[in-house]
Parts: C-alpha cells; sequence; structure tokens
C-alpha cells in the first residue's frame, strides 16, 4: 500500500509542545525566498521550446533588488526558447546544509523575462557582473543577451513539512537574512559549548519542559531553531530572542539575553 504524508507507516511522530512557545515568530515565506535567492548565483532554468516543450538548463544569475538578472547565449537552446516566449521559471537551492537534499531550502520563481533598456540595463548588467564575476569575459558578446525576470510568483519549500507560497509584491518589498548565512560558526559554538543552556531555552521558552537535550540546528534575525530530544521522541521547536537583530554581529547578544532568560525560567 503507498503512503502519504497523512499515513506515516511506522514513522515516529513528532511530540507536540507541553507549554506555550516564547516568541516563536519566523522569517515569512518571501524572506525565506530572498535568502535563498542571494545565497547562491546557481539555478536551472525552466522554458519553453518552440513546440512548447519544457526544457531545464543550468544557468548562471545575479540579483538586482531580488530580481534575478541572467545573461544567456542565443547559440543556447534555453537563449533561443527565451527569446521565443518569455515565460520561464527558475529553480534555486540553498547551499546544502543537510545530508537529506530534499531536506534543504529551495524555491521556485516563477514569471517573465524582459530586456531591460536605460538605466536599468545599467543596473542590470552592473548585478549580473557582481553575482557572477566571470561574465566579464563574455557579457558583451553580440550572441549574449542580458535579461531581467520579472517575478510573478514565489514557491518556498524549507525542508519536510515546511512550505509556503509568497506574492510578488512580498518578495520584492522583502529582504534577505541577515544572519542565517553566515551563522554556521555560531551554531557551531552554541552546541559544542552552551549544550545546557540550549536546553534550558527548550525547556522554558520552546514548550518542552520535558526536554532532557537541545540542538541548535538555525539562526536567523528571529531566533533559533532547536532540535529537541524528550522521552516522548524528538520534537522540533523555535526560541526567539526578545527583539529581532540586523545582523550577524547581534548574534551572541541575542543569544546570551535567551540563556539569561531561560536561566531565569522568565516567559515573557
Amino acid at each position: 500500500m503507498a503512503l502519504d504524508h497523512g499515513d506515516p507507516g511506522d514513522a515516529p511522530s513528532v511530540p507536540p509542545p507541553l507549554a506555550p512557545v516564547v516568541h516563536d515568530r519566523r522569517p515569512s515565506a518571501a524572506e525565506e525566498a530572498r535568502t535563498i535567492a542571494a545565497s547562491t548565483n546557481t539555478a536551472t532554468l525552466a522554458s519553453l521550446t518552440a513546440d512548447g516543450d519544457p526544457w531545464a538548463s543550468f544557468v548562471t544569475y545575479g540579483l538586482l533588488d531580488g530580481a534575478p538578472v541572467l545573461c544567456v547565449s542565443r547559440m543556447a537552446e534555453h537563449g533561443r526558447n527565451l527569446a521565443g516566449d518569455q515565460r520561464m521559471s527558475l529553480s534555486i537551492v540553498a547551499p546544502q546544509s543537510q545530508t537529506d537534499p530534499l531536506a534543504s531550502g529551495r524555491i521556485t520563481l516563477a514569471g517573465v523575462v524582459e530586456r531591460p533598456d536605460g538605466d536599468e540595463l545599467t543596473a542590470a548588467r552592473a548585478a549580473h557582473l557582481d553575482g557572477v564575476p566571470a561574465a566579464k569575459y563574455y557579457l558583451d558578446y553580440s550572441d549574449f543577451t542580458l535579461w531581467i525576470m520579472r517575478v510573478h510568483r514565489v514557491r518556498w519549500v524549507g525542508g519536510y513539512g515546511r512550505m509556503d507560497s509568497a506574492t510578488a509584491d512580498a518578495y520584492s518589498e522583502a529582504a534577505p537574512d541577515p544572519v542565517s548565512p553566515t551563522s554556521a560558526y555560531a551554531i557551531e559554538h552554541l552546541n559544542a559549548d552552551h549544550a545546557s543552556s540550549l536546553n534550558a531555552m527548550a525547556r522554558e521558552l520552546g514548550g518542552f519542559p520535558d526536554a532532557t537535550s537541545a540542538e541548535c540546528t538555525a539562526a536567523d534575525r528571529y531566533g533559533l531553531d532547536l532540535k529537541v530530544l524528550t522521552p516522548r521522541g524528538i520534537a522540533y521547536t523555535r526560541v526567539g530572542y526578545a527583539t529581532p537583530i540586523d545582523s550577524a554581529a547581534e548574534l551572541r547578544a541575542a543569544t546570551v539575553e535567551l540563556a539569561k532568560r531561560a536561566a531565569a525560567g522568565r516567559q515573557v
């Protein structure tokens, strides 16, 4: 019998929190999407052939206010496809941090491409070169075309069970997270040297008073994601800073404040 998301079969269930989770705000789908788009410069482009068939191609891109800027050759099939039909989508995968690729974040941006002109052309050219420095060797060749993507639809997947859509306006107005791209060292430090504080956070702030241990799996401008071990099984929770932070340099102070609050047993 086939299994689906509604029938976990013999997979272990995830225990729910036993108490309210304090400050559980996390980035919106639009913010998550902007962060992933800014985390790399490669994507899979889906274009349409003259016969209307889907065609997938590996491409590079830069970003102009979140809008992907592509530079493709008309000698390539996807270049000819875009010249004939400007409808397209990009699949962008965040740099891998999980052993299971499907547990990592990725987005799909759907829309159309347009050839920029005037001041926008100048800005798009600079954005592509900023994202893809090697493009300086071919950007001005006559067979290459600079395209800017007009994003119409956004889909974000953060791993198993975490997914949402965002409007084009929300995506355009959002900003990449300033903390998560450079948080790996801080997360490693928290897990290696502050395990007891993480467990206190899970117990006092994360809704799991029965937690026996906790591991930080991610950090962003709003808080920490924790993987929690309880007698009821493995769970996942969120602990948020008192206020959002605007840079990775503020992460240490924010986590110290979390640890103090958890140690005091306060939920504010």
